[in-house]
């Protein structure tokens, strides 16, 4: 009798354990998966270009050369700071470089959600490929060019002081990206 009351409780502890560690299970699921579904809406928009769409030549050298208005949400709840990083793949190999950064900015404030024309947003920026600590507009000298507008969300500040380059940038944000978003805009001369 004593050694069936002994397994009868040994089993209603096991049903116990059991309940609680899928309950357990079932939370951590489910904030994983909250998590995810937040970190996988971070957006970066323009209202003067959509997506994949022409760059007004008022961004550019053959306009104003200001920057364009940038938008953003969706940051990660947790993120630290931002990067915005803008750059152009398309560059011809007479330029001596493969990809013409245009614009390095970073520890940028993760509350930040607009970045109005012509205006660098708070945080520190960094060299682009001329070497200046400023927006460099397009000026693609050969045909159509593509460019890059990079926003990255990361789980801390960078130590790195104005007039990074963006190669610097990028190494020292390894590990620390909690999500990215990515605007394109083209433009010909």
């Amino acid at each position: 009798m004593e050694g069936q009351r002994k397994v009868a409780f040994s089993k209603k502890v096991s049903i116990v354990v059991l309940i609680v560690t899928c309950t357990l299970a079932v939370f951590l699921i489910i904030k994983f998966l909250q998590q995810a579904e937040i970190s996988k809406n971070m957006n970066i928009a323009s209202p003067a270009f959509r997506h994949n769409q022409s760059m007004p030549a008022k961004y550019t050298c053959d306009g104003e050369g200001i920057s364009p208005p940038l938008s953003i949400s969706g940051v990660p709840a947790n993120a630290k700071s931002l990067v915005l990083l803008m750059d152009d793949p398309d560059v011809p190999a007479s330029a001596g470089v493969s990809v013409w950064d245009h614009w390095v900015v970073f520890n940028i404030p993760p509350d930040t959600r607009e970045i109005p024309a012509g205006q660098n947003p708070a945080g520190i920026l960094g060299a682009n490929t001329r070497g200046f600590q400023v927006y460099g507009g397009p000026c693609p000298p050969d045909s159509e060019h593509r460019y890059f507008f990079k926003l990255y969300a990361l789980d801390d500040m960078l130590s790195l002081t104005a007039g990074a380059t963006k190669a610097e940038v990028e190494s020292a944000m390894q590990g620390h990206i909690l999500e990215q978003a990515e605007l394109i805009g083209l433009y010909a001369r």
